[in-house]
C-alpha cells in the first residue's frame, strides 16, 4: 500500500505515526511542500498524510504554495482518499474546506492533555503541542476533542486531523529546538531544557498513543 506524505523538505519526519503506518504495510512517497510541481497524482495512492510545518496558512510569502496544498486536499476529499492531517496539515485542510485559520491568543507549546477524546482507544494525552495558530472545524466534520485553544481532533468522511503532534519523537523535538525553536520558546517564557525533560518523561506514552491513534484511524475512520 502506498501513502503520499506531504511535508517540508528540511523537516520531513512522520515519526511515530510513520512507524505505525509502516507496521500496517504502508510505504511512503515524499511530497515536499516547496515543490508542488513535482508531486505525483493521486492515482494509486491508498492514503495521504500531511505533516506539521513552521509555515502559517495566511502568510503572503507562502500563499501560492499553501494554495497548492489546499487544492490537493480538496482533491483528496473529493476522491475519497483516506487522509490524516497533523497540525499545519490540519490547518490547511480547514482552510481548503472553507474553515478559518488565525493566530492563537497565546502559543501552545509543550505536553498537554486534550481530553476527553471521543475516539475509542485514543488517549487524551499527554500530546506534544507546538503551534501558534488555531483552526475552525470545516463543514461536514465533527469535533472529537478540544481544549481552551480550540479543536484538537476532528473527523470527516474518510479523514481525521489533529492540532497536536502524535508523530513527535524526542529526536524530532530536539531538532526543532536547534533550528530556532529554542528562541521561539524563550520568547514565550519557556526553556529548552525544561521541554526536553518533559519530553523524556512523556514521549513513551505518546508513542503508545500515536499507535492507538493510527489504529483508530485505519480501523474506524478509513472506509473500505
Amino acid at each position: 500500500m502506498r501513502a503520499l506524505v506531504v511535508g517540508n523538505h528540511d523537516d520531513f519526519d512522520p515519526g511515530f505515526v510513520g512507524h505505525r503506518l509502516r507496521a500496517h504495510g504502508y510505504g511512503f512517497t515524499e511530497l515536499h511542500r516547496e515543490h508542488p510541481d513535482q508531486w505525483p497524482g493521486l492515482d494509486g495512492a491508498d492514503l495521504v498524510l500531511t505533516l506539521g510545518s513552521e509555515w502559517n496558512v495566511y502568510r503572503p510569502e507562502t500563499a501560492e504554495l499553501v494554495e497548492a496544498e489546499a487544492a490537493l486536499m480538496r482533491e483528496v476529499v473529493e476522491r475519497d482518499v483516506p487522509l490524516l492531517a497533523i497540525c499545519f496539515g490540519a490547518q490547511v485542510l480547514s482552510h481548503a474546506l472553507g474553515g478559518t485559520v488565525s493566530l492563537a491568543p497565546v502559543p501552545e507549546i509543550g505536553w498537554v492533555d486534550v481530553g476527553p477524546v471521543d475516539a475509542p482507544g485514543v488517549p487524551s494525552g499527554p500530546w506534544m503541542q507546538w503551534h501558534l495558530d488555531v483552526f475552525t472545524v470545516p463543514d461536514g466534520f465533527t469535533e472529537l476533542a478540544a481544549n481552551d485553544m480550540g479543536p484538537q481532533l476532528v473527523r470527516g468522511p474518510n479523514c481525521a486531523a489533529t492540532q497536536f503532534h502524535p508523530e513527535a519523537t524526542e529526536t524530532m523535538i530536539a531538532r526543532w529546538l536547534r533550528s530556532g525553536g529554542a528562541e521561539q520558546l524563550a520568547e514565550h517564557g519557556g526553556a529548552a531544557a525544561e521541554l526536553l525533560a518533559e519530553t523524556q518523561a512523556n514521549v513513551e506514552r505518546s508513542r503508545v498513543g500515536a499507535e492507538a491513534l493510527v489504529d483508530w484511524f485505519l480501523g474506524s475512520v478509513v472506509t473500505s
